[in-house]
């Protein structure tokens, strides 16, 4: 098939765009204001995922088309599954191939995770150019396994490594409800005193485990000095806990996460790569607590020794993770909260979703 031809909307808009990623919310959630982006200048947007509900149920309030493929899950370690996959991603790419062929986008973006990879391969086949995102300062396997067919590879940070014909600093893409946070707001959903500091400490899905029982060892003393305001994750919350005074837990935080945010005096989180982007923006001084490599690939050290370098972080490795060095780590992060505050202004804000959508115009019409 050949490329089709590009048409535009309104404003010199892409007439139809596919947005694909899934496998975590992180590949997902940075594409929304994308999507949004371009449904505000008249484009049309489809957005491609697995058949798992994930992806449909966090697209939903945008109310555009939404299409489920197969996705076989790519893994870096040896499993009988991923004979199983193999076949799934084969499958997947048969079905993403037709369904672009059908759709006829002028260009996709792709947020990465392994839903994205068949999405890739299959616009590839029809000569749709692709432009990808990787926060992390490595590239994830599907971005790696993705890259030789895309256009453009967007990523996070300047000390990205990645060896692509075309890479743009664009930072990540952040939902308008963030920058529009109101602590006051904030505190007053949160019921929280306005005069003590607010300490937010964020788990997230897959690895608020450790961090969250270190926690609430740790909360006796934590709540003589700060109001702590806990996300645990879904079906993680205490409740033995629930009516500890000064101690907020949520298993997750959708609209009101900006408001929550400009709350917050400090953060200890993990490192994911649009959390620390997250923190950096929005001027947060953080204590980031990478997963290890037992749990993961180890981007999230990676990306933690890269804004500790900086001078933008603090760190405490999991196998020094407790109570004890949990409680110093706050308070010494608070006692220099303005030297990484003055830090922090260094880092270089993008108006990152418009720069990926410069990136799809430009891939749709290459110069």
């Amino acid at each position: 098939m050949t490329t089709p031809p590009v048409t535009t909307g309104r404003s010199g808009a892409l007439s139809r765009v596919v947005v694909t990623g899934g496998g975590t919310a992180g590949h997902v959630i940075p594409a929304l204001p994308v999507a949004q982006a371009l449904l505000d200048v008249g484009s049309t947007v489809h957005f491609v995922g697995s058949t798992s509900g994930l992806e449909e149920r966090l697209i939903a309030p945008l109310g555009i088309p939404y299409h489920g493929l197969q996705a076989g899950k790519l893994r870096r370690y040896f499993s009988l599954e991923n004979l199983v996959d193999v076949l799934r991603v084969a499958f997947g790419i048969v079905q993403a191939w037709r369904l672009l062929a059908r759709i006829r986008p002028v260009v996709v973006f792709s947020k990465g995770g392994f839903v994205s990879f068949p999405v890739v391969v299959g616009a590839w086949l029809n000569g749709i150019p692709v432009v990808a995102h990787e926060s992390d300062l490595t590239p994830g396997l599907a971005n790696r396994l993705a890259m030789r067919f895309t256009t453009t590879l967007c990523v996070n940070f300047e000390g990205t490594r990645a060896e692509h014909a075309r890479v743009v600093v664009t930072g990540t893409p952040l939902r308008r409800e963030l920058l529009r946070g109101d602590g006051a707001r904030g505190r007053q959903r949160l019921g929280i005193d306005a005069k003590r500091p607010v300490l937010l400490v964020v788990g997230g899905s897959l690895g608020a485990a450790r961090l969250n029982e270190v926690l609430r060892a740790a909360l006796n003393q934590l709540l003589d000095d700060y109001d702590v305001v806990h996300v645990c994750g879904a079906g993680k919350t205490d409740g033995s806990l629930a009516t500890l005074r000064g101690y907020t837990q949520r298993e997750y935080v959708s609209d009101e996460w900006g408001d929550i945010i400009a709350a917050a005096d400090v953060v200890v989180s993990r490192a994911g790569a649009n959390a620390l982007y997250e923190w950096l923006v929005l001027g947060k001084p953080h204590l980031l607590v990478p997963l290890p490599r037992a749990a993961s690939r180890g981007d999230q050290i990676e990306n933690a020794a890269y804004a500790e370098s900086r001078g933008w972080s603090m760190v405490l490795a999991e196998d020094e993770l407790n109570g004890e060095t949990l409680v110093a780590g706050v308070a010494k992060l608070a006692a220099l909260s303005g030297e990484f505050l003055h830090r922090m202004q260094e880092f270089r804000a993008r108006d990152s979703t418009s720069l990926i959508v410069k990136e799809l115009l430009h891939a749709a019409r290459p110069t």
